[in-house]
């Protein structure tokens, strides 16, 4: 599949239909960096008046993996993907509409690269941060993705 925003968000419907209904869409998607935004909405909320941490979450992974699925994509060589490691940080209530962004992609090319030259797994760790309309930070997620070339 061609990585553009379009076919990922119908992707999305067919095989991460939470992440559709949560209203998470891939806005933009290039080599350097992926977008996605997500919606305070009710079926997204938590007990507080604000986005479940989960639901932020899920937007900053799909930031990392699309980015990480692109240059796969660029790199024309089989690669498995996996999330090895998480962590968060919140410094704010997620109201409103969320965009979240990882500019990671040379980190990715690289990655690949090396594992493609060594035949072994390589680690690299991608950061989305959320800023809400106001453009203040909300919340930073790091993601370890470990990619390896499939032989």
């Amino acid at each position: 599949m061609k990585i553009t925003p379009k076919k990922v968000n119908l992707f999305m419907l067919l095989k991460l239909p939470l992440g559709f209904l949560s209203g998470m869409r891939v806005i933009s998607v290039s080599k350097d960096e992926a977008v996605v935004k997500i919606k305070h909405k009710w079926m997204n909320q938590n007990p507080f008046k604000s986005m479940f941490w989960a639901a932020q979450g899920m937007a900053a992974e799909m930031s990392t993996g699309v980015l990480v699925m692109k240059a796969i994509e660029e790199s024309n060589t089989k690669v498995s993907m996996l999330v090895t490691q998480q962590n968060a940080e919140f410094y704010k209530k997620a109201t409103g509409k969320i965009i979240f962004t990882c500019n990671g992609g040379l980190e990715i090319a690289k990655a690949i690269q090396e594992s493609i030259e060594t035949n072994e797994g390589q680690i690299v760790v991608l950061s989305s941060e959320g800023v809400n309309e106001d453009g203040v930070v909300v919340s930073k997620f790091n993601f370890e993705w470990s990619l390896k070339v499939k032989s």
